[in-house]
């Protein structure tokens, strides 16, 4: 970020240090369970001061009583914080209604499940509600006081790079100029779908981005409304393109809160499950969502083969240095948690058509379908598309194309030269596996099984049969992994 105006802040900033956290807010018995606080409309009005901030601690040994944390709980011996553990701090967003967020806990339960951390949950509410823009004018001066709290933590012996900032909405904004005040020396921090409003043509000194932190993720859900749309991160992961998530309603009448809010909150229960370590959360760097879903970018090269993945692992699992900047990595995810889904690339050669044509791809693990619909035309004959899919590769059980034109359209057969399925992210020693040569006629489905092959040892496999294709990794979907396949298709080629 700019640093033309360094030393106006420097200056707001030593005047903050010597003042309390706390100010002259009413402190709560430190032995009484804490909690966020709920604003109204008629306490908004009426307020005397613009900001009152506060802080709660949750740790491993209180995960179920949040303890107020203040300037005295530097001196007492009841507090649970401890400055030899990683610290990370919870970052809510704007609250129209004035309502506390009932996610924090959840989410800091999360982190101490996955990691024995310090859990800070930063409490803006009463700045934070109702009027929007005011709201933003207001972010950074909440800025400064957690920077405050971070500088006195300092002095009590914790490290700047051992701060994690997790930020929901405009609150990743805040944790981004908290960034700015240390010149970029914390450690992390997560934007889970940063506010887009007021902030999407704002100057990088004025919003998230990658100088922030060592290290700045985002992920984003809601990009063409409440969600911002450009990358602010040295990864940004864009689910489902970063808009309209799988489960959310498309319109307004099923349900309030899911045609307004679902998109941009999906980020954070993403995240939330991602720490539950469940399933992989995996996303592949490309340009664009569109070149993504055409099969156009399989690999992570970038990364020297290492995919980013959402959660707890060092720069999201990235091994280069130096990190590069803005990338934009692109993954699917399905309707509900924990959301996962293996990314599956179809390819699809036919003859060249008379008349265009529609086929419908069907992959089938047990019960489980995916469904890709494909229009053919008569001047293109290989099709690239990618799906996601509940299980991995080497779990499909059948693949199934239908021809699906219009009954008076009179569409005729579709001669397939090859049909082939890989996993995405794609790794040289992996090769597709394809079925070549065959027709879909109008009124007869085709479909092709892949069947388990294990050879006797020594024997190479029977006439007929192909031998095993891939191996599942331990955890590579739910269905317990393990299993290797190959394909048969009766009276036809098999698998290659």
């Amino acid at each position: 970020m700019p640093w033309d105006r360094t030393f106006i802040f420097c200056t707001v900033l030593l005047v903050y240090t010597v003042s309390q956290v706390v100010g002259s807010e009413e402190k709560q018995d430190d032995g009484l369970c804490a909690d966020l606080r709920n604003t109204t409309w008629q306490e908004y009005r009426q307020r005397q001061t613009k900001l009152q901030v506060r802080y709660l601690l949750m740790t491993r040994e209180n995960v179920d009583c949040p303890q107020r944390f203040h300037q005295e709980s530097f001196t007492t011996k009841t507090s649970h914080f401890n400055a030899s553990r990683p610290s990370k701090v919870i970052i809510h967003g704007y609250r129209a209604l004035g309502s506390k967020p009932l996610w924090v806990k959840e989410l800091a339960k999360a982190f101490l499940v996955a990691q024995d951390v310090n859990v800070l949950v930063v409490d803006w509410i009463y700045g934070a509600s109702f009027a929007y823009n005011l709201v933003v004018e207001s972010y950074k001066e909440v800025a400064l006081q957690i920077s405050v709290l971070i500088n006195q933590l300092q002095n009590h012996g914790c490290k700047l790079q051992s701060f994690h900032l997790i930020g929901v909405s405009l609150g990743a904004h805040v944790a981004g100029f908290v960034g700015t005040l240390f010149e970029g020396k914390l450690g992390r921090i997560t934007g889970l779908d940063p506010a887009g409003p007021l902030f999407k043509g704002a100057d990088t000194y004025d919003r998230l981005d990658p100088s922030d932190a060592q290290f700045v993720e985002a992920i984003h859900t809601d990009t063409d409304y409440f969600g911002i749309s450009i990358p602010v991160g040295h990864v940004d992961f864009y689910l489902n393109g970063g808009k309209d998530q799988a489960g959310c309603a498309r319109s307004r009448f099923p349900s309030m809160y899911g045609y307004v809010i679902c998109d941009h909150m999906r980020a954070l229960h993403v995240y939330m499950s991602a720490l539950n370590a469940s399933c992989p959360l995996v996303g592949i760097p490309c340009s664009t969502y569109e070149d993504f879903l055409k099969g156009n970018c399989v690999t992570c090269e970038v990364f020297q083969g290492a995919c980013p993945r959402i959660g707890l692992s060092e720069n999201s699992g990235i091994n280069v240095s130096p990190i590069p900047r803005e990338q934009k990595i692109f993954l699917l995810t399905t309707s509900s948690a924990p959301f996962c889904a293996h990314h599956i690339l179809v390819k699809l050669e036919v003859s060249v058509l008379d008349k265009s044509a529609e086929v419908e791809v069907t992959l089938m693990t047990g019960k489980l379908g995916t469904q890709l619909q494909l229009r053919l035309q008569t001047d293109t004959t290989v099709y690239r598309s990618v799906v996601a899919h509940p299980a991995a590769l080497c779990e499909l059980d059948s693949i199934k194309i239908k021809n699906t034109g219009v009954r008076l359209y009179r569409q005729g057969d579709v001669h397939v030269k090859s049909v082939c399925v890989s996993e995405v992210p794609r790794f040289r020693n992996k090769k597709p596996v394809c079925v070549n040569n065959f027709n879909v006629r109008r009124n007869a489905p085709w479909s092709h099984d892949f069947v388990q092959v294990r050879p006797a040892a020594g024997r190479p496999p029977g006439r007929g049969k192909t031998a095993p294709r891939c191996e599942c990794p331990p955890g590579a979907s739910g269905r317990g992994g393990g299993r290797p396949a190959a394909g048969r298709r009766s009276g036809g080629a098999g698998a290659r």
